[in-house]
């Protein structure tokens, strides 16, 4: 009998595969481990700490007015195409959307409205009416975007701190939460320009919607920049600290230096090195957009603010960073101390 077919082994495999560590966490414990046993001492600890957390929905919710036009005047504008859209808005249905159909809807309103103006005959008895309903929804606008960003589920998700790290060379969600959240720059600029917002762009906030599902990608990002610091600035901490018990140069026996060699090669140049490019590579593309569609002004902005100064306005990226550099600094006096080249055993 092939036992690799047998139901009961199978389900072993994938409890067990399920179960085996982050690699990436794997890789900051096995540097951590093997160099501490290069220079004979125990292993540095990391102790993850509280992170800001992104504001609950109900602090960051802005109230907004819900102003509809009457049936009976929307009748009129079957003339220039908006009727049907403002009656499946006013029915059952229409009245429980999620915020991101809700932001769909006003953008494609509006763009009906001016369309209506342009075409309605001058005379028209509901011009009027409609231009100083045009103008109620235009300054709604901004609040329904900020509404659907930070309280939809999809999409608040995605700025939530998420307590596991990416895996090495995987990085989720990327893409997708990119492209979203430069989308809705675009969308930003043009509720700030007054400008319109045509169907087909506005249906794309759907697809966006649906795309960032199952990720949970910048809280995700922050969550791996915050421990691959702590592990950085733990580790190099205790390199430090043996520096100076690193004999090497002419005639000296300089094992101790080579062994370590051997494991910076092994672990961070060729795993972790890449690994920390990447995230800040990431960081640095994602980060204007969400930095942009944050810090504008709004009602409950406040909430925000101790979530922006630390994961967008640069403490955590800095701190990351300077972990990266003072790690990577003590690597290029040890080697250059003891002429060892890079990349050689």
């Amino acid at each position: 009998m092939n036992l690799f077919c047998h139901p009961l082994l199978l389900l072993l495999l994938l409890v067990l595969t399920g179960c085996e560590p982050n690699t990436a966490t794997r890789s900051f414990n096995s540097y951590n481990e093997r160099l501490a046993n290069v220079l004979d001492t125990s292993p540095v600890a990391v102790d993850d700490i509280d992170l800001i957390a992104f504001p609950e929905p109900r602090e960051l919710l802005e109230p907004i007015e819900d102003i509809r036009i009457d049936l009976l005047d929307a009748y009129e504008l079957r003339k220039c195409g908006l009727f049907n859209l403002i009656a499946e808005r006013n029915s059952i249905l229409g009245k429980v959307q999620d915020k991101t159909r809700q932001l769909r809807y006003e953008l494609i309103l509006l763009s009906g409205l001016n369309h209506c103006q342009q075409v309605l005959p001058q005379d028209s008895e509901v011009l009027p009416m409609l231009e100083g309903f045009k103008q109620q929804k235009q300054a709604q606008l901004a609040s329904h975007l900020w509404n659907m960003l930070t309280t939809e589920k999809e999409w608040r998700q995605q700025l939530t701190i998420y307590h596991q790290p990416f895996e090495l060379g995987l990085f989720y969600g990327f893409d997708e939460s990119l492209n979203a959240f430069n989308f809705l720059t675009f969308i930003q600029k043009n509720i700030l320009q007054g400008t319109s917002v045509e169907e087909k762009q506005a249906d794309r906030l759907i697809k966006h919607q649906e795309q960032l599902h199952t990720h949970h990608y910048f809280g995700q990002l922050v969550y791996s920049i915050h421990l691959a610091t702590l592990w950085l600035e733990a580790i190099t901490d205790m390199l430090e600290q043996h520096e100076q018990r690193l004999i090497c140069g002419p005639n000296r026996n300089q094992q101790k230096a080579e062994y370590l060699s051997n494991v910076f090669n092994k672990f961070f140049a060729s795993e972790l090195q890449a690994y920390l490019a990447e995230l800040d590579s990431q960081y640095r593309q994602i980060s204007p957009a969400l930095t942009t569609l944050l810090t504008l002004e709004h009602a409950r902005k406040s909430a925000t603010t101790p979530y922006v100064e630390q994961y967008l306005n640069g403490k955590l990226h800095n701190r990351f960073r300077q972990a990266t550099r003072q790690h990577v600094g003590f690597w290029q006096r040890t080697f250059k101390r003891c002429n060892i080249k890079i990349g050689t055993r």
